[in-house]
């Protein structure tokens, strides 16, 4: 298995981490990003933190929503990008669909925008193979440590070579924000949004490798109440 810290661009290689952060929480009753763990500090700064364990560039997608990383994060890692992205907006459908961050429309047009990113990068190791390089997707509605999630699905990566998504699934459904995206899906995936679509599953089913969700997993994802964050903190401190 890639060693989770290696950075390079190389086959099957992370090229960076979104944390998915706008959702509306209202079931939780306030915003999810914003809850504060046993180990008092936010479930953004804890994603951050884990996600800093892969050293790539980390982007925040809160639908600018205002949520802050920790400054002492940000100083002790001063040579690793960290940063907010604006959902993509599409110039080229009008539309009217809602933009409420809480439904599939907002997690894929903020996936859009960090494989935009990514692929537009210029920095000293510019992506060169879109199809050996991947995005890694985690949502604020779970506690699955990123770089825990990195080497659950990284092996797949090498496998999968006709899939170009690779999530979590259980007995029921699949986690599409917890998942790899292929870079070089950012144009197919652009123009599935510029024709209005919205809807995930729809755009992921046919090119989806699912990975069973391991069983200790399963209380750290589907945070939407105040009832699952606190199974998912007592989980995670066990």
């Amino acid at each position: 298995m890639t060693d989770s810290t290696d950075k390079s661009h190389g086959s099957h290689s992370l090229a960076g981490v979104v944390i998915l952060a706008g959702g509306a929480s209202k079931r939780m009753g306030s915003p999810k990003a914003a809850l504060m763990l046993p180990t008092n500090e936010t479930l953004l700064n804890y994603h951050v933190r884990q996600a800093l364990m892969l050293n790539v560039p980390i982007m925040i997608a809160d639908n600018a929503r205002g949520f802050t990383v920790d400054s002492e994060l940000l100083a002790n890692n001063p040579k690793l990008p960290i940063f907010h992205i604006a959902d993509y907006d599409s110039t080229v459908y009008d539309t009217t669909i809602t933009t409420n961050p809480n439904d599939t429309g907002g997690a894929l047009v903020a996936i859009e925008s960090a494989l935009q990113t990514l692929v537009n990068l210029n920095d000293s190791t510019p992506i060169k193979n879109k199809s050996e390089s991947w995005l890694l997707v985690i949502s604020c509605d779970s506690l699955i440590p990123a770089s825990e999630l990195w080497q659950k699905l990284q092996p797949f990566s090498a496998q999968a070579t006709d899939k170009s998504v690779i999530c979590l699934t259980d007995d029921a459904h699949l986690y599409p924000l917890l998942g790899l995206y292929q870079l070089s899906i950012e144009h197919e995936l652009r123009a599935y949004i510029d024709c209005g679509e919205r809807k995930v599953m729809r755009f992921i089913k046919p090119i989806t490798q699912a990975v069973p969700v391991p069983q200790a997993w399963l209380p750290l994802t589907n945070l939407n109440t105040p009832e699952d964050f606190k199974r998912a903190c007592t989980t995670l401190d066990k």
